[in-house]
């Protein structure tokens, strides 16, 4: 089977998600753009020099509607000769984009790929597109459905996580993203977002928090207490599922959850022949790649599973990997991660997470995973696991390994 190739792999800093954010006038379709056309730039690609650019995105409605793929495809500059796929797998959607693009190159469907995401939350609210897994009662109640805080919530209680916990790897994120940055860690793949002057927008993750401690967090009310207590009651609804867990333990809160943020990523895939064409060298072969469903109530535990599921198609052990990157939708899912695997902290995240730098839904797959690039390169390590957890219960995860 033919090798698939990352050549590049590009992001936007993440603006704030919000009306005061950096990036609130910016659209999802120029948001896509900036990333789409820095790859094409960097790369000298003309013409139908991709098969197709895959391009996640969880809330496809209103300007994010559309196949965004194509309309982003369009309106950058890349030839119009090139399609566009808009793809959704929640949380995992940008990863899942990078794999499927892997997996067509090695299955010989084209040269080369862009596959990445966007998401701007500010812009088009995270719910809004009324999906009926969490509307629809017929589906819901079936299913325990909760919201991901509740599932966040069940899976402390489950695995006895104390907010301490929670709180101290949300601080560590926060020191670990700005000691990135004062680094000049992610420069390598940082592309600024500027007006149409020109003029930069946004150079940097503007929803950073680095003066946060264990104080100012211990000052945050519980975000999902009232939400599963009182009304709507959906601690019920999970303790109809989990009756052994007798109350459910509230430890999460705004400090120690993935921040709601915008932001766009692009990975640009290709086999050997594709880098001897355009005169680029390959930076590392994606190894694995794999998706998997679980629980949809408790939800988030998807990196444990998925790890396994990919480790045991590859091959490999737990200990054959250098780096991980497990997204920080929420401090107990990358807990849980490194129970059940009994991994080195300091081995996970080595940049900080999502917990610091925020979670642009469709985005954060392809973010990771070039975070991870970059980090095995500047420390000079060979084999990285990037992994998230998804919405309704599904895992997804990427080994990727230097060339």
């Amino acid at each position: 089977m033919t090798e698939a190739y990352i050549y590049d792999a590009v992001r936007t800093p993440r603006g704030k998600g919000r009306n005061d954010g950096s990036l609130h006038e910016v659209t999802s379709v120029r948001l896509s753009t900036t990333v789409m056309n820095a790859l094409k730039e960097r790369n000298n690609l003309e013409g139908h020099a991709v098969e197709d650019v895959i391009w996640g995105n969880v809330t496809q409605v209103k300007e994010q509607g559309g196949c965004l793929a194509r309309t982003a495809v369009l309106a950058s500059d890349l030839d119009e000769s090139i399609p566009g796929l808009a793809i959704n797998r929640f949380c995992a959607s940008g990863m899942e984009a990078v794999n499927l693009a892997a997996n067509q190159v090695k299955g010989g469907a084209g040269q080369a790929y862009i596959a990445g995401g966007v998401e701007m939350m500010g812009r088009v609210p995270m719910g809004s597109d009324g999906a009926a897994i969490a509307v629809d009662p017929t589906v819901a109640m079936e299913q325990y459905f909760v919201p991901q805080g509740i599932s966040a919530d069940i899976i402390a209680t489950e695995y006895g996580f104390t907010r301490d916990q929670a709180d101290a790897l949300a601080m560590e994120s926060q020191r670990r993203a700005k000691a990135a940055w004062d680094d000049n860690r992610f420069a390598k793949s940082i592309v600024s977002v500027k007006d149409i002057n020109g003029l930069n927008i946004l150079n940097h993750d503007e929803y950073m928090r680095p003066a946060t401690d264990m104080q100012s967090l211990g000052g945050l009310k519980p975000a999902f207490k009232e939400q599963g207590e009182i009304m709507p009651g959906f601690d019920k609804i999970a303790l109809m599922k989990y009756p052994h867990l007798e109350a459910i333990n509230h430890i999460h809160h705004a400090g120690n959850s993935s921040g709601i943020v915008d932001g766009s990523a692009g990975v640009l895939i290709g086999n050997k022949e594709f880098g001897e064409q355009y005169g680029i060298k390959p930076r590392a072969r994606i190894r694995q790649t794999c998706k998997i469903g679980l629980d949809p109530t408790i939800m988030l535990t998807g990196p444990v599973p998925a790890t396994q599921k990919i480790l045991t198609d590859a091959g490999m052990s737990i200990s054959d990997i250098d780096l991980f990157e497990v997204n920080e939708a929420f401090a107990s899912v990358v807990l849980r991660f490194q129970q059940a695997f009994d991994v080195d902290p300091e081995l996970v995240n080595v940049n900080g997470g999502s917990i610091a730098m925020g979670h642009p839904l469709g985005a954060t797959g392809a973010i990771i995973i070039g975070t991870l690039l970059d980090e095995l390169e500047r420390s000079d390590k060979e084999v990285g696991l990037a992994t998230l957890c998804i919405a309704s219960g599904m895992g997804a995860a990427t080994i990727i390994e230097r060339v």
